[in-house]
């Protein structure tokens, strides 16, 4: 028997939670943010039911043939995105948003940040969060674009 070589794949989870916010940017005028943000700017907010999927990836394990074990991941996404954000006022109830404006770039920042802390490392690859059908936000921990 010949040793095979390490196979890489990418394993994905999905999560659905609910959440309102208002897209407010502290650094605007109420008038330059009902400008920029339009209804979404509504001061008593608006709610979302986001879809996230997230990818890790990694070599397949030759003796669990997994790259993961899809109930830790179930678990780290629990932590990381349920419990914080799940029925939440994404303005009001959690922390990181008190400064940082709740768009979905931003929600999708704040997941991989969360996952980055529990995940063994290197292995998340990728957070996809669907605000609509229509609009989704990829992530891939790039913090900056050198210019």
């Amino acid at each position: 028997m010949s040793p095979r070589s390490a196979r890489l794949a990418r394993l994905s989870r999905s999560v659905t939670f609910s959440a309102c916010h208002r897209l407010h940017s502290k650094s605007l005028s109420d008038e330059e943010n009902m400008k920029l943000f339009g209804k979404c700017n509504n001061p008593n907010g608006h709610g979302h039911n986001y879809k996230v999927v997230v990818t890790v990836r990694g070599e397949i394990d030759p003796v669990s043939g997994m790259v993961m074990n899809l109930t830790d991941l179930k678990e780290y996404m629990q932590a990381a995105i349920m419990e914080p954000l799940d029925h939440k006022n994404l303005d009001k109830d959690v922390p990181y948003f008190s400064e940082v404006v709740s768009t979905t770039e931003n929600v999708a920042v704040f997941i991989w940040d969360n996952l980055q802390k529990l995940l063994p490392q290197g292995i998340l690859y990728k957070v996809e969060v669907h605000e609509t059908e229509q609009n989704v936000v990829v992530y891939k921990g790039e913090e900056t674009i050198v210019k």
